[in-house]
């Protein structure tokens, strides 16, 4: 699985606690946002909304780990884009039954309300939750059909609901494109990506040019 994570300023102090949470696990973890707290230029979780749905669009990377300071803002912002199922995920048991009952591509942390001592360690324990093979399998299992059923149902209301990206790009505000797209460690994944999608690719070589 490729993971990438993307964090806006107000969580990048927390960058470090969120690598040695994902390590060891297997996975190719892309590290693409906010990585210090004086970092700049510095995102806002409207920017890492957008940039984290594109990736997922492109099937750059296969999972998203974002938030911010409560992880509602960063879940309102990447739930405006198509393709995108995103949890808000506190605590282990949240970690569980999302990935049971929703199996989603993203999950919204909070990092910095409520992470007090031992922040680190319910990371580690919400992480032991989340990446399981049983993602997808229902919860309680006799429910397991209609959960299914309804993940796939909203996955076609999410496509019958949005623009395709690149009139979604060409219709949102530059400020927030230019900082998005043109982030240092962000830009290269996103373009290698974009090769496979023409129409899209050159809407993001107009914005970044």
């Amino acid at each position: 699985m490729r993971i990438a994570v993307i964090n806006e300023i107000s969580a990048a102090a927390k960058n470090d606690d969120i690598l040695k949470a994902l390590d060891g696990r297997g996975f190719e973890v892309l590290n693409l946002g906010n990585t210090a707290a004086d970092e700049t230029p510095a995102l806002q979780y409207i920017h890492t909304g957008l940039m984290s749905a594109l990736l997922l669009h492109l099937k750059a990377v296969d999972f998203v780990v974002g938030g911010c300071g409560t992880g509602l803002g960063y879940l309102n912002s990447v739930l405006q884009y198509p393709g995108v199922s995103c949890g808000h995920v506190l605590s282990p048991l949240d970690a569980w039954l999302f990935a049971r009952i929703n199996a989603g591509n993203c999950v919204s942390l909070a990092l910095n309300q409520g992470y007090g001592w031992a922040g680190e360690i319910n990371l580690n324990m919400i992480f032991d939750a989340l990446f399981t093979p049983e993602t997808g399998a229902g919860f309680p299992a006799q429910r397991a059909e209609p959960q299914r059923n309804s993940r796939q149902m909203l996955a076609n209301i999410s496509v019958i609901t949005h623009k395709p990206y690149s009139e979604i790009l060409k219709s949102l505000p530059v400020e927030v494109t230019q900082l998005a797209l043109k982030f240092p460690a962000y830009q290269p994944v996103l373009l290698a990506a974009a090769q496979k999608q023409p129409e899209l690719l050159a809407v993001i070589q107009t914005i970044l040019s």
